[in-house]
């Protein structure tokens, strides 16, 4: 088996590590947008109960209500968002080993 150079290992890591970020960006994305739908829904649902048609397009109760559902939502999935942030620590930790590991050896090959 041969030995994989240090600068191929940092590529790979770096890589890694955007896709996890492209991973919990996702997540978060799709956690707002539920929120956005829910909100959307329950709103539409409420005026048609109360047979309201006048009033602004969006209000403060809106975003309240959308907070809640975000919160809610987050609160849900937050083992998988807390998963994802930890991995995302744990591969910038090792790349930032990596980095000043191949920097002083640089300096070193230098001297």
């Amino acid at each position: 088996m041969k030995p994989i150079s240090p600068r191929m290992l940092l590529t790979r890591m770096e890589a890694a590590h955007r896709e996890t970020r492209h991973h919990l960006d996702r997540v978060h994305r799709q956690i707002a947008g539920r929120a956005e739908r829910i909100a959307i829904t329950q709103k539409a649902k409420a005026r048609h109960l109360a047979r309201k048609r006048t009033g602004s397009r969006r209000s403060r109760n809106d975003e309240t209500v959308f907070r809640a559902h975000l919160d809610r939502l987050q609160f849900e999935r937050r083992l998988e968002l807390d998963g994802l942030t930890g991995k995302l620590a744990r591969q910038e930790q090792a790349i930032d080993t990596l980095r000043r590991k191949l920097g002083e050896e640089a300096g070193r090959r230098v001297a």
